[in-house]
Order: structure tokens, then sequence, then C-alpha cells
């Protein structure tokens, strides 16, 4: 006879079937036709002016513009609905309590993906590109910060912030690239460190350089004046690729901190 999965145990294996299908969508990237078009058009000098943008962008708000970024959200009534709900989990020990986790984390990403996707089409509308970059940069770690808050996470330490711009790494790369990033992501979920001794400094680089090449042309397409609507939608998609990846990863991550998983990896 066999025996019935515990709900985490239910819990795991659709984790996996998301974690599967979104990595798998990540290995492999065909330049559309508008890519295509826009390739010979944008100026040389442009992908690197967006990478110091999103560079100065992480700096600033992790430095200074954390507390600003607070200021949008209760981060103390995320704080305790979590410990009740994970409290609730562990003494139900039923799939309806690890689902009010997972979705409660899954509706963060929605609004502030409608949100972010909301202000890229109106900066489109009247031709803004380059300044959008802080605008977007807040908006996604300001998901980020709310998805961790609602899985028991912190976002201030250092540790912390090299996480989340190797989930940015993550999502927003593709092929070898993002193997790497996912690896690095991995690697801190099961051992609470990271493989490589990179600053935060050269991590902030090496993710303004991956983020500027990714939306390399969309950002020059929403410095047109009407035209650029087509350019700020797309902060809509990288926004929600970015933020269903994070999710799924702090998922995983508080699945792994639960004390029912030792006894699941152990039989």
């Amino acid at each position: 006879m066999t025996k019935r999965k515990t709900p985490l145990q239910k819990e795991l294996i659709l984790l996996e079937k998301q974690e599967k299908r979104y990595l798998e969508h990540r290995q492999s990237q065909s330049d559309s036709k508008l890519n295509k078009f826009l390739e010979d058009k944008v100026p040389d000098k442009l992908q690197k002016t967006l990478e110091k943008a999103f560079a100065s962008a992480f700096k600033l708000i992790f430095v200074k513009g954390v507390s600003v970024i607070e200021k949008t959200y209760k981060k103390q009534e995320i704080e305790k609905d979590f410990k009740v709900q994970d409290y609730a989990s562990q003494i139900k020990n039923d799939r309806k309590s690890l689902r009010a986790i997972r979705k409660n984390a899954g509706n963060t990403g929605r609004m502030n993906t409608l949100a972010s996707g909301t202000a890229g089409l109106g900066m489109g509308l009247i031709g803004v590109g380059i300044p959008d970059i802080p605008v977007f940069t807040g908006f996604l770690l300001r998901s980020i910060y709310q998805i961790a808050l609602k899985y028991g996470f912190s976002y201030e330490e250092e540790q912390e912030k090299k996480w989340i711009l190797l989930l940015i790494q993550g999502a927003a790369s593709y092929g070898e690239q993002q193997k790497t990033a996912d690896k690095a992501v991995e690697s801190y979920i099961q051992n609470g460190f990271f493989d490589s001794c990179n600053s935060l400094d050269e991590i902030i680089q090496e993710t303004a350089q991956i983020l500027s090449g990714e939306l390399l042309y969309m950002k020059f397409l929403q410095g047109i004046p009407i035209v650029g609507v087509v350019g700020g939608a797309f902060d809509f998609k990288y926004m929600k690729e970015i933020t269903t990846y994070a999710e799924i990863k702090y998922r995983k991550r508080y699945y792994r901190n639960l004390p029912e998983y030792d006894m699941i990896e152990n039989k």
C-alpha cells in the first residue's frame, strides 16, 4: 500500500514542477523581430549608460532607499501575519496553511508587477526611457522585499542583498549564464553561503550588466514619445519574470527551514 504524501511533500512536488517549467523557459532565447529591427538603430554607448543607471539605482536604494521603500508598506504587519501563518502551518500541519503562505507571497508579486507596468507605460507615453530605471528598480526591490517578509526572511544584511541580486540575475539571464546564476542561488539555499567571494559592489555591477543587456532595446524604444508605450510595457514583462523566480526561490528556502523537511530528506 502506497503511503500518503504529507502536505509539505505535496507542496514540494508543486514547487519542483513550477521551478522546472520556469528554468526550462530561461534556457532558450530567440531575438524578437522587433529586437532585430532595432539592432542597428541603438546607439553604441546606450548599454553602458543603462548599466551605470542600474548600478547607481541599486547602490542608492541599498544604502539610502530601504527606509523610503518601507514607508510604502506596513512591514511590521507583514512580519506579524507571517508569524501567525507560520505558526498555524506548523500546528495544523495541513496543506491549506502552506497554501495560504504561498498565495499571500504570490499576490505581492502580481500587485507590484501591475504597478510597475502602469508606471512604465506612462513613462513610455511621454518618451521617458533611462530615467525610468530608478522607478523600475524601486518597484522591483519593493516587490522582492515584501516576498522576503512573507516567507519570514530579512533583506537588510549584506548577504541578503547579494542573494537578492543573484535572484535578479537568475531571472534576467538565459542559457549558461542563467545556469550559473541559478547554481549560486541554490548553493545559498542549501548551504547558507555563496560559492563566490565577490563583493556586493561586484555583484551589483554584474547584475547591472545583465539587466542593461536584457532591457537594451526596450529602454531605447521607451525613450521615443508615444511609440515608447511598447517599451514601457516590457517593464511589466520583466517584473513578472523576476518576481516569479524570486517567489519560487524564497518558497523553496522557507520549506527547507521547516522541521519536517529534514525528515523527508532523510527517508
